[in-house]
């Protein structure tokens, strides 16, 4: 039996993960389950699937938390904050940490699970944007296993070969293809791109996503953070890393050979594949997916993506070229934004140039501590929160 704790379990991935244990209870027990503000859905999985710990995001919320447990009768112990959420991902107990919490808030618990030599699912993108090189040694120093579950750095995980070791000359690797749908406005007119709307923008036309993460999609920062992500995951520079718009989101990604060769990991457009991948390592367990039908596919389009359309992607680019705490520049820039479009203070195109200008005025520094890169994050935030309080007040 191997015990699980899904950081950001009322989030898609921490839903889909809790539908690929329940197909397998003979194997997977949950063990512990984290949830910012949603208690009653918390409350809701905790009554399903029974953990022995819970962690919310506030003492109000592990309050209410813990009045609902109680009147369902179990005895689940609830706590709060930063600490309990690296208590549950570090627990002698647990073989598996789901790391699915949105943001720069994951980093934490997720840095708390590869230091205690977890198996480590990383859906939450951020601890690698944020802090690659601390991060993989992290997982290199204490024999954590690091697998990704992102459909795209899961996709090019199974098409490399097993003994990979982050080292792309070794392997014969010559580039690896991230696919990106596209979003939302693939086609639109991009001079009418100033007018969206978070509905509009939260529309995604295959994934179900939450609301930041699909307007990260929509203006390719998305992608952009997946670029940053696969250089620490595979060792690849940003000049072997190359996207590729693929709208029907049936290739999850491709890795290019020197040989010639292209291998791709086709799918359903649907995240438990990719989750039941990483939990079973190195077998494969029934996720729930159907089997792909490419007869009813039929077609599959790709394109170049167009920088102008989508600026967001060229500045991830341009940070992970930069490197030191450019990355961390960038990803606390695109949240604040992120969250000030979502709250209608800005257009849908500022967003890039709100990042931008944390980028242009924010010194970088050397990704040196953990300590080094929250403090860079905290500043973004400030210069973030103040550009777009000036353009507010203009």
């Amino acid at each position: 039996m191997q015990y699980v704790t899904i950081l950001g379990a009322t989030g898609s991935v921490g839903v889909s993960t809790l539908d690929v244990l329940a197909r397998h209870p003979e194997q997977y027990s949950v063990y512990a389950l984290s949830a910012h503000s949603k208690v009653a859905e918390l409350a809701a999985q905790c009554q399903q699937f029974r953990p022995q710990r819970a962690v919310v995001g506030s003492a109000e919320a592990a309050l209410e938390l813990t009045r609902l447990l109680r009147e369902q009768g179990l005895a689940t112990e609830v706590d709060y904050g930063v600490d309990a959420l690296c208590a549950i991902a570090s627990a002698p107990q647990v073989g598996a940490v789901m790391a699915a919490i949105v943001g720069a808030a994951g980093l934490a618990p997720t840095l708390a699970a590869a230091r205690a030599g977890k198996k480590v699912l990383l859906a939450n993108k951020e601890a690698l944007v944020m802090s690659g090189q601390l991060f993989m040694d992290a997982v290199h120093d204490n024999g954590a296993v690091l697998l990704p579950i992102d459909s795209e750095h899961n996709a090019i995980f199974q098409c490399l070969p097993h003994s990979y070791g982050r080292s792309p000359a070794a392997s014969g690797v010559a580039k690896i293809l991230l696919t990106a749908s596209g979003g939302p406005f693939l086609t639109r007119a991009v001079e009418s791109l100033d007018a969206v709307t978070p509905e509009q923008a939260c529309k995604h036309p295959t994934w179900s996503m939450g609301r930041k993460i699909s307007v990260d999609s929509a203006t390719m920062m998305n992608k952009g953070l997946e670029v940053i992500e696969a250089h620490w995951l595979f060792g690849a520079s940003a000049e072997q890393i190359e996207v590729v718009i693929h709208p029907q989101s049936v290739i999850h990604s491709m890795v290019s050979y020197v040989d010639g060769s292209v291998l791709a990991q086709l799918g359903n457009p649907d995240m438990r594949t990719p989750i039941a991948h990483a939990l079973a390592y190195p077998q494969r367990i029934v996720s729930g997916v159907p089997q792909l039908d490419l007869a009813q596919i039929a077609t599959l389009q790709f394109e170049r993506p167009d920088f102008h359309r989508f600026p967001c992607l060229a500045l991830a680019f341009d940070a992970l070229r930069a490197g030191g705490t450019a990355p961390a520049l960038l990803n606390a820039a695109n949240e604040v934004a992120v969250q000030a479009f979502l709250d209608l203070q800005i257009g849908f195109r500022q967003i890039d140039r709100v990042i931008a200008h944390v980028i242009e005025t924010v010194p970088h520094g050397a990704a040196s501590s953990i300590e080094a890169v929250i403090e860079q994050d905290r500043v973004a935030r400030m210069a973030a929160h103040a550009y777009i309080g000036d353009r507010l007040a203009a």
